[in-house]
Formats: C-alpha cells, sequence, structure tokens
C-alpha cells in the first residue's frame, strides 16, 4: 500500500521530463525541416489572425446596411466608390459590399464552424474510441457497429438530411459536421487504444490496481495523441471544405453570418456576366486555407508516424 501511494503522490522523475523535453525538441526540428509545412503554417496563423481582427482592420462592416450603397454594387477590383472616399480593392459584389470586408468576415465564420466543430467531434469521437478500445466486449462491437454505418453512407448526404431536418443555420451546420465526423476519430483512437492496451505500462497500472479513468486518461490517452493529432488537422481542412459545400448549396449558414462557401455561392452567377472577382476572390481565399491546413497535417503524419520517418 505504501508503493502504491507513493506511485501516486511522488512527481514524475526528472530522467522522464528531460526525455519529454528531448522528443519535444525533436519534434519541432523535425518539422521546421520542411519548408512547405512551416509556409503552410505561417499562412494559417496569418488567415486566423486576419479573422480575428476583422472588425478592426476590415474597409467596412458589409452587413451594416448603413454603410452599403447601391450606387457601389459590380464595381471592379481597385475602384473608388462614387464619393470617392475609399477603393475597394477587391472589388463590390451586387449590393455594393466590399469584397475584401465580406472576406474576412466570411473567413471568421468558415474557421468558426470549421474549428469549433472539429474539436467538439475529436473530444465525443476521441472518448468513444477510448472506451471501445480500453472496455471491448459488447460496448466495441456496438460502436465499432455504429461507426461502419456511419461511414457507409457518404459525408455529404449525411449532412445534407441532417440540415433538411433541422434547417440552414450556424449551430445547425456544426451540429452537421459533428455528427458526419466523429466516427472517424473513434475508428482512428479505437485502432490505436487497442495496440497500446497491450503494451508493458498498462499491464504495470493493472498490476497496480489503478482506477479505470486514471489508466484510461493517464496512460492511455497520451499514447493515442499523435494519431489522433494527426487527424484532427485534416479533419479541420475537411470541415471547413464541407460547410463552404453546404453554404454553397443553400443548406449552410444564413446570408446574415456568411462563410467564404457563401460568398462563392453569390457571385456564381456573375461569373458568366464577367464579374470574376465576386466568386474567384473568396475561392482562392478557401483554396489557400485549406491547402495550408493539409500542408500542416501531411508532415505531422510523417513526423508521428514511425513507419514513414526517413
Amino acid at each position: 500500500m505504501t508503493a502504491l501511494t507513493e506511485y501516486r503522490t511522488s512527481p514524475p522523475p526528472p530522467q522522464k521530463m528531460e526525455n519529454d523535453q528531448t522528443q519535444f525538441r525533436q519534434f519541432v526540428r523535425q518539422f521546421l525541416n520542411s519548408r512547405l509545412a512551416v509556409a503552410g503554417l505561417v499562412v494559417f496563423v496569418l488567415m486566423v489572425l486576419a479573422a480575428i481582427l476583422a472588425p478592426l482592420v476590415a474597409p467596412q462592416d458589409p452587413y451594416d446596411l448603413n454603410t452599403l450603397n447601391i450606387m457601389n454594387s459590380f464595381l471592379p477590383p481597385r475602384s473608388e466608390d462614387f464619393m470617392g472616399e475609399y477603393v475597394f480593392w477587391l472589388g463590390s459584389d451586387g449590393q455594393g459590399r466590399d469584397m475584401l470586408s465580406g472576406m474576412l468576415y466570411g473567413l471568421r465564420t468558415s474557421l468558426t464552424v470549421g474549428v469549433g466543430s472539429a474539436i467538439i467531434a475529436c473530444m465525443f469521437g476521441a472518448s468513444m474510441g477510448l472506451m471501445a478500445g480500453f472496455f471491448g466486449g459488447r460496448f466495441d462491437a456496438l460502436v465499432m457497429r455504429l461507426v461502419d454505418l456511419h461511414l457507409s453512407f457518404p459525408t455529404i448526404l449525411i449532412a445534407m438530411m441532417i440540415l433538411a431536418f433541422l434547417g440552414p443555420g450556424l449551430v445547425n451546420v456544426v451540429v452537421a459536421i459533428i455528427v458526419v465526423e466523429w466516427a472517424y476519430y473513434a475508428r482512428t483512437v479505437r485502432a490505436t487504444a487497442l495496440v497500446e492496451n497491450q503494451r508493458e505500462y498498462m499491464e504495470a497500472a493493472d498490476s497496480l490496481v489503478l482506477g479505470r479513468a486514471r489508466k484510461v486518461f493517464r496512460h492511455l490517452l497520451p499514447n493515442c495523441l499523435p494519431p489522433l493529432i494527426v487527424i484532427a488537422t485534416i479533419q479541420v481542412a475537411r470541415a471547413i471544405s464541407l460547410e463552404a459545400t453546404l453554404s454553397f448549396l443553400g443548406l449552410g449558414v444564413p446570408i446574415t453570418e456568411p462563410s467564404l462557401g457563401l460568398l462563392i455561392s453569390n457571385g456564381y452567377e456573375q461569373v458568366i456576366a464577367g464579374r470574376y472577382w465576386i466568386s474567384v476572390y473568396p475561392g482562392v481565399a478557401l483554396l489557400i486555407l485549406i491547402v495550408s491546413i493539409n500542408l500542416v497535417g501531411d508532415h505531422l503524419r510523417e513526423i508521428l508516424n514511425p513507419s514513414n520517418q526517413r
């Protein structure tokens, strides 16, 4: 009993802390070795900052009706407004809305939906996968049958069915993406948990008669984090792309809370008339955002997967 008490209350040994610090420094060095991954991370951070600071850096509030004027509609890029007060650097749409301001606010909505839904789906899916891999038996079989059933249907079809029932809206889009994505996290974490559950440290935890919660969250979960981090990074880009698709189809966020997908949809019909800037610029911003996240996720997969390391 004394030994068990000392195990529970004693701090981690200095050697373990030094090993953790060494591994972290090695991880940082490996990540910095890829210029593409570093460039993707820098671009993503800049876009996040632009979205956060949108109310401060945007030339106008694109959804304040008092600042819009129909005389400024369909102005090409680098055109002055009819009063000559400021320049529409990326042009304007049919309502006289500054496209640069609309993209900054749309980027804010896209990131909120993508990152928020990915975090919640990760927490729920990882918890289900951990419990399935740790307890096994009927619970594991039930969770895996639900995951198999879920993954047998196209992702966009499930999201459209949910939004057809709930209706469009920011919260409803987040709920739909969570329902769509949780199974990917559950399957990945469950597979990792099954392998880690057979390791020596889990057998040692069983011999010390530790509680289930301590074994799962103190010992099993940290060793399941590498694949979880990789899939979470990739699923953020997937969530942003899915939200843009749903908004383009008119099932996503409402017009009062625009996203990049909705901006692309608003300018889709204007491309034929030569007003390309209304749809092309938001599309380019969405493409850069998704590519930057995927560059980071692909390099993390190389670093955290031992079979891919060189």
